[in-house]
Order: structure tokens, then C-alpha cells, then sequence
């Protein structure tokens, strides 16, 4: 039974056990080794994520090059020439960057490796706004150069233009793009279900595709026989390529490799449930504690949801698990799939796991249904006696999803546990409750070690913000933070 006392361990250690645990630790001139080696990484890292962007801003100056350097693009005569010219390299920035957004989207392998999936997805989204902004400053300035140039007006230009092969097209991509970026902004996201989001994110490939035509015939730009002919087709084949490969085609194989299927359905909570799951050779999949998968159910009525869940429990040969909360229409189906029901997976992904660490002690933090991954990954950490400290944060009793195995796993390895029940303050702004916050809890008091640990959080947004936000105060370094986050 998990003690509910707020930060204070689930059992305290005895005198004998307190000098096992001292003993058990490395001597500190071997953690100083382990820590350097461990920061050094996270600088690396750190600094592909840095070069990653940088790459991407790279690649649209690329094009832009070739534009200049192609013959006729220096002849610009008066103002309608000089607003036609910054509208094309507008378009060619913007297309360019839509492109890369789609190779980092991918889920390429070597991509993930090198520069982790979370970074590739981060620099993904910081694109989407100015690719925005460019794609829409690419059809004004069109317009209006155009229309100085033929002595016309904006909205007759906007007429003419819609006669042009293909500019029909180019518009329903504009349309479609801002359709995509205007849904995965913060304010409008968190009021859309996850199913019709994501619907709504596929439409950047039909943007993409519609526009294609409209590339490749505007005359000059990109005329035959030149270089930015062969660098565009070969974005645009690279791009789409790697989208078929890695987003459809290996998810294909490794569905069919590993046949994984319903094996049971278990009920942990209100709302909850772990999904068991049977196949071939399924540690094999290759995926670590704290990695999530992208699933999708083969019923009637869940097939045409993608549905992104951690595991909570390492595959083992024939089975695997995930514990999903009823967070939408999709995931509210889940609990109610029939076992032998047919289960397709893209993944695992994911940056949340050990091979993350930098620091010689682990600190977790959990609230929710964000306890999924921080179960798998303890399950998944080679620790020593003393090494790890986990704090679970819920609401009430209902919300103690899996706390008892994370008991039993922090117990077998002689690692402490804390859990905080109760609502959170409203005093303050807090992650804590409200006693805890009049007791003065923080995290430095809750893990002793902070400074020298690598913390992972997950939870809901807000909760787990706090969180971080305090851990930035006490000056935990920015590469020893690891948080996946939960809508809920």
C-alpha cells in the first residue's frame, strides 16, 4: 500500500539500510568523471538542436542563390519589378522551409539520432510561423508588383491572376497551409480534440502537393535545364520520399514483422486503462524506457485515429503494454477495444529515456497519466542504492495511476519514492498543494541532490511548466531537464 503523506518517503530507510545505500554510491571522483562526460554530451546535443535550425535557414539560402545566380533574375525595372522580385524570394523561402518542415517531421532515423526527434519536432513548429508570414507576403507582394507593373489594381490583378494555369491551385495551398498553421497554435490547439488536429495537420501534404504545378511552370524562375530545376525536383522527391518511406511504407513492415494485437484490456482507474498487447518478438522493436509510439487500433471505430501513447512498461519477447487516459473521443475508445483486435505502430520515439542523462543522480517527477513514461523508464534505468529519487503527484486516490509499481520498482533497486496527494494551492502559483506550500517544500528539499541530477517531469502542461520553471530558479542547467508533456 503507497503511503500518501505528502514529500515524505514512502519508507524511510533504517540505520542499516541508510550505510548500505552510503556504501553502494560510487566514490565522488568516479561521479565527477561520469558527470564531465555526461555534461559534454548534453552540450552536443544541445548544439545539433542549434545547428539543426541553422541548417534549415541554410538550405532556403541555398535556393535563393540559385535564383540570383540564374540568368534574367537582376533585371528589375522599377517599383513593380522590385516588388515582384522580393515576392518570388518570398515564395522561395517560404517553400523551401515547408519542405525542410516536412524532412523534420519524417521521423528519419539518422535525423532522430543525430539531432533527436523531440529537437526536429521543436525546430518544425518554430518554422511554421514564418513560413506563414513569407507564403502570405509572397502572394501580396506578386500582386501588388504585378499590378504596378500592368498599370492595374490589386483586386484586378487578384482577377487576372486567378486565370493564370495553375494559380487556382497555388491559392488552395496558400489556403490549406494557413488552414494547418492557424490550428497548431497554442490558443486554438488546446480548444481542438487531438483527433481533429491532427486531420487537420495532414492537409500540409495536399498543401504542398496542390502548389507543386505552380512551381514548376512559372516561367524563368524555374525554367528547364537549370540548376534551380534540379534542386527543386530534388527537394521535393527527398521530401515526399522520406514521408512515404519512413511515415507509411516502415510502419507498413513493422506492423505486419511483429503482429501485434490486442491480448487484454485492464482497468486501472476511472478512465483509465493499460492496453496488453502480444506479438512477435516485440523487444526487438528497439524501444526504450520513457519512448512513446504512435498507435493505431484496427476496429470499426478507432481505425482512423493515430493515437501517440507511451509505453508503461518495457516490451518484453511476446508482450508489451500502454496505460492510456480518456483525454477525447479517440482515447475514450480505446477501453472499449475487443482483445485479438489488430494494432499498428509507428515508432518507438522519443528523447525521454537514460540514454538522455548527464548528470550522475536521477530525479523524477510525475502527475497523471504522465506517469507512463517515468514507470517505463525506471523499469528501463540501470540504477545503483541511492541514485534515484521519484516524486508522484495526484489529485486524489483515483488519480494513483501505477504508483504501486513504481513502488515495487524504486524498492528492488533501494531508490526512494515520494508522493504528494491533494489538490494544488490556489494561494499561489504552484505545482504543489496547498500544505505543502505552507510547509515550504520545494524540489531542492524533495531531492537533495537536484543540482546534480538530470530531471525528467511529465504531466499536464501547466503542472509540469511549474515545474520546470522552478527547477530553471534553482539553477538545474538546461541540458539536465528532460520534460514530455501531457494535455489533460
Amino acid at each position: 500500500m503507497i503511503e500518501t503523506a505528502r514529500a515524505t518517503p514512502r519508507t524511510p530507510p533504517s540505520t542499516t539500510e541508510r550505510a548500505r545505500l552510503r556504501d553502494a554510491v560510487p566514490p565522488a571522483e568516479s561521479l565527477d568523471i561520469a558527470a564531465r562526460r555526461r555534461r559534454r554530451a548534453g552540450r552536443r546535443r544541445s548544439a545539433m538542436t542549434d545547428l539543426l535550425g541553422i541548417l534549415a535557414w541554410v538550405s532556403a539560402s541555398i535556393a535563393v542563390t540559385l535564383w540570383l545566380a540564374s540568368p534574367g533574375s537582376h533585371r528589375v525595372v522599377g517599383i513593380g519589378g522590385w516588388l515582384t522580385d522580393a515576392g518570388i524570394v518570398a515564395g522561395l523561402v517560404a517553400t523551401d522551409l515547408v519542405l525542410v518542415m516536412l524532412v523534420l517531421a519524417a521521423r528519419v532515423p539518422l535525423i532522430d539520432r543525430t539531432f533527436g526527434h523531440d529537437n526536429a519536432v521543436a525546430v518544425h513548429r518554430s518554422l511554421g510561423k514564418p513560413v506563414l508570414y513569407l507564403l502570405l507576403a509572397h502572394g501580396a507582394l506578386l500582386t501588388l508588383g504585378y499590378g504596378a507593373s500592368a498599370g492595374t489594381g490589386p483586386i484586378a490583378e487578384t482577377i487576372a491572376l486567378f486565370s493564370t494555369p495553375d494559380m487556382p491551385l497555388a491559392f488552395l495551398g496558400l489556403l490549406l497551409f494557413l488552414v494547418v498553421v492557424v490550428s497548431s497554435l497554442v490558443a486554438v490547439r488546446r480548444r481542438l480534440p487531438y483527433e481533429a488536429w491532427h486531420l487537420i495537420h495532414l492537409l500540409s501534404y495536399a498543401a504542398v502537393l496542390v502548389a507543386l504545378p505552380h512551381m514548376l511552370s512559372v516561367g524563368s524562375v524555374l525554367a528547364q535545364g537549370t540548376w534551380q530545376r534540379v534542386y527543386w525536383i530534388a527537394l521535393y522527391v527527398v521530401a515526399l520520399g522520406l514521408i512515404a518511406l519512413y511515415r507509411f511504407a516502415v510502419p507498413i513492415v513493422v506492423t505486419f514483422r511483429h503482429r501485434i494485437r490486442v491480448a487484454g484490456i485492464e482497468t486501472v482507474a476511472p478512465g483509465v486503462v493499460s492496453i496488453h498487447l502480444a506479438g512477435r518478438d516485440l523487444d526487438r522493436l528497439g524501444a526504450r524506457g520513457g519512448q512513446y509510439g504512435v498507435w493505431r487500433f484496427w476496429t470499426a471505430k478507432t481505425w482512423w485515429h493515430a493515437n501517440p501513447v507511451s509505453f508503461s512498461a518495457v516490451p518484453a519477447r511476446g508482450r508489451a503494454r500502454i496505460t492510456v487516459r480518456d483525454l477525447g473521443a479517440g482515447s475514450a475508445r480505446l477501453g472499449r477495444i475487443t482483445p485479438g483486435a489488430f494494432v499498428s505502430l509507428e515508432g518507438p520515439y522519443g528523447l525521454f529515456t537514460s540514454r538522455a542523462r548527464t548528470a550522475p543522480y536521477l530525479a523524477l517527477v510525475a502527475s497523471g497519466i504522465g506517469i507512463t513514461p517515468v514507470r517505463s523508464l525506471l523499469e528501463d534505468t540501470d540504477l545503483r542504492p541511492g541514485e534515484a529519487t521519484v516524486l508522484l503527484r495526484g489529485t486524489d486516490a483515483d488519480q494513483q495511476y501505477l504508483w504501486h509499481e513504481i513502488a515495487d520498482l524504486a524498492e528492488a533497486t533501494g531508490n526512494r519514492l515520494y508522493t504528494m496527494v491533494g489538490h494544488r494551492s490556489r494561494s499561489r502559483e504552484s505545482w504543489m498543494t496547498e500544505e505543502d506550500v505552507r510547509r515550504g517544500v520545494s524540489l531542492r528539499s524533495v531531492f537533495p541532490n537536484l543540482l546534480q541530477s538530470d530531471l525528467y517531469v511529465c504531466g499536464p502542461r501547466a503542472w509540469s511548466d511549474l515545474v520546470v520553471r522552478e527547477a530553471r530558479s534553482a539553477g538545474v542547467p538546461e541540458h539536465q531537464i528532460h520534460q514530455e508533456r501531457f494535455e489533460s
